[in-house]
């Protein structure tokens, strides 16, 4: 076997040089062209969240048709004119108004409290130990299961409906902007330390515009839970401040075998859910975490 031989100069061996002919850049294809109009129609987020519907109430109608048992479950077609009767009455809308007054209430009051508890958690080492153990107590119960508690201390009226939402909000928006408040980056706070922010304003612009998307998701949580918690509180008791809700509306029906006015209910609950979260928290969204590029 012959030795190799070696470099006894030091000097860097010498490379052959070679050249790379450019390919052509006909067949790579289009990088960037105009979308279609059909493209354009069928990629548009809004027409595929209404085909997402349309299908749905397609099935729903079809199935009611073929099952052809109206107090089982009634067409989607008898649904919407129940619907449109009940709203020109004006039961619906009163009914309906009724609900969001002692959900507005409740949500608000609850959104307050969950401000209180995370400020004091943010502040101190041990605030945050504190509400990390209630939300932990607290937040696996479940709102509805309060509601005997709520009758006994409150009575039967629009303060047990209110004490049973704060229950459904408090916790869950104090998790998700505790949880946001923790995930901010450490060179986010050392920047906002460096340029002299204490504080409120250190607070309102490094934490709060950084841990907004977990904030904006507890806010959509804590309405969900809300909602629906309201629903079926007045499905319990149905009545407050002398006028029943959407759920005593609901109950009222199903206690007169109208299935298909209950439906017209259920159909009111979604709606509102949809418009909530279709239009007012999409535009908070838009103009917040979308517009500072925080996720897509």
């Amino acid at each position: 076997m012959s030795a190799q031989p070696s470099n006894t100069t030091g000097a860097a061996p010498e490379r052959p040089e070679f050249e790379i002919e450019p390919s052509d850049a006909v067949s790579i294809g289009d990088i960037e062209r105009p979308l279609s109009l059909v493209e354009r129609v069928v990629y548009n987020e809004s027409v595929q969240r209404l085909t997402v519907l349309v299908v749905l109430i397609a099935v729903w109608e079809l199935y009611a048709r073929w099952l052809n048992n109206s107090l089982l479950f009634p067409t989607f077609s008898d649904t919407v004119r129940v619907f449109l009767n009940d709203i020109g009455s004006g039961v619906l809308i009163d009914r309906t108004f009724t609900s969001l007054r002692t959900l507005g209430l409740g949500y608000v009051l609850g959104l307050a409290l969950a401000a209180a508890f995370t400020t004091f958690a943010v502040a101190s080492g041990i605030g945050t130990r504190i509400l990390s153990t209630l939300t932990a107590m607290f937040n696996p119960l479940p709102a509805i299961a309060l509601l005997p508690l709520a009758l006994i201390w409150f009575g039967l009226g629009t303060p047990s409906l209110v004490f049973v939402i704060i229950h459904s909000v408090l916790w869950a928006v104090s998790l998700n902007t505790l949880s946001g408040f923790r995930s901010v980056p450490e060179t986010l706070r050392m920047s906002g330390r460096n340029i002299g922010l204490k504080g409120a304003r250190y607070v309102g612009l490094i934490l709060i515009p950084a841990a907004f998307p977990s904030i904006l998701a507890g806010l959509k949580i804590g309405w969900a839970f809300a909602w629906r918690t309201l629903v079926a509180a007045e499905l319990v008791f149905g009545v407050s401040s002398r006028s029943g809700g959407i759920g005593w509306y609901i109950f009222e029906a199903r206690n007169d075998l109208d299935t298909t006015t209950v439906f017209s209910g259920l159909l009111t609950v979604i709606l509102i859910g949809l418009f909530i979260e279709s239009v007012i928290f999409r535009a908070i969204e838009a103009r917040t975490v979308n517009l500072w590029g925080m996720q897509r």
